[in-house]
């Protein structure tokens, strides 16, 4: 058995790729060599949280089974990032970007979800029972997704925020 990984996709600029779309379809083609994508969510159009004055997001979710621990994952995901010419360290935080990819839960190999928390990775993602924008495409294809502190379901943290 691999471990299961959440991870968020978000997109608001062209890039060389292309437009928003076409960018979260270029970050599914570069993480497909990290393990088996098993689910890819719908594209949900949003508005910027954050830091207002930006284009709208084109956001998903996907599933992928993997064989890299959750820090490994986690630099490759950093590395997908770069490799489509995002630079974390230069540009605005919530600020425009070409790709943003979040890993937000981790489930091991023996089914254990992973809580972690060190200076580059916090398992679960803390902020994502708070945001729409991570919570309507991971419901789409993992509704019944646990996050390991609350308990709370995917589509229950999402109809938490609705209520």
């Amino acid at each position: 058995m691999k471990a299961l990984a959440a991870i968020a996709l978000g997109s608001n600029l062209e890039s060389r790729f292309g437009d928003r779309e076409a960018n979260l379809e270029e970050a599914v083609r570069l993480i497909r060599p990290l393990g088996e994508v098993t689910a890819v969510s719908s594209f949900y159009d949003t508005e910027p949280v954050g830091f207002l004055d930006q284009p709208r997001f084109l956001n998903a979710a996907l599933l992928l089974e993997t064989e890299l621990d959750p820090v490994v994952l986690l630099r490759e995901l950093l590395m997908v990032e770069r490799t489509m010419g995002r630079d974390r360290v230069r540009s605005v935080a919530k600020g425009p970007r070409v790709i943003d990819l979040d890993l937000l839960l981790y489930v091991d190999a023996t089914g254990r979800d992973v809580v972690m928390s060190n200076e580059e990775l916090v398992l679960p993602h803390p902020e994502m029972q708070g945001r729409r924008f991570v919570l309507e495409p991971l419901e789409e294809i993992a509704p019944g997704m646990v996050h390991p502190v609350s308990g709370l379901t995917v589509r229950e943290m999402l109809d938490a925020l609705q209520g």
